[in-house]
């Protein structure tokens, strides 16, 4: 699916959400560090928006990048677009108030994780 979605930068990422306070269409996604959910995120609840994972890196890297006091799971962590897990991230949003999620999927040798988190703007970063 991410094949058929614009890459979206920051400018455009931030220009294309709406308010981080949702709704009642997507009241029910609370997920302001990254949360696992049974499913993959999807219509009729969101809307795909875009990608972040450009299709001119074969690999993107698997480096992180963290303020003090943060960590991969912190609600405050910034979204580094560059590094990982948003360089392989699909961009989702509220149709209703255009509130953004951003999904990836972790897959280990007997598992698949599908993890969501909320997208402030005022977080993003490259």
């Amino acid at each position: 699916m991410d094949n058929d979605l614009p890459l979206l930068d920051a400018t455009a990422l931030r220009a294309a959400l709406g308010p981080t306070a949702g709704c009642a269409h997507c009241a029910g996604l609370q997920c302001a560090g990254w949360e696992s959910q049974a499913a993959p995120l999807g219509p009729p609840l969101l809307v795909p928006l875009g990608t972040l994972r450009d299709p001119a890196i074969d690999e993107p890297t698997y480096l992180e990048r963290h303020h003090p006091g943060t960590s991969f799971w912190h609600a405050r962590a910034p979204v580094a677009l560059l590094h990982f897990p948003y360089n392989r991230c699909t961009v989702w949003c509220c149709p209703a108030c255009r509130r953004g999620f951003l999904q990836y999927t972790e897959a280990g040798g007997y598992y698949v994780d599908h993890r969501v988190r909320m997208l402030d703007p005022a977080l993003i970063e490259t």
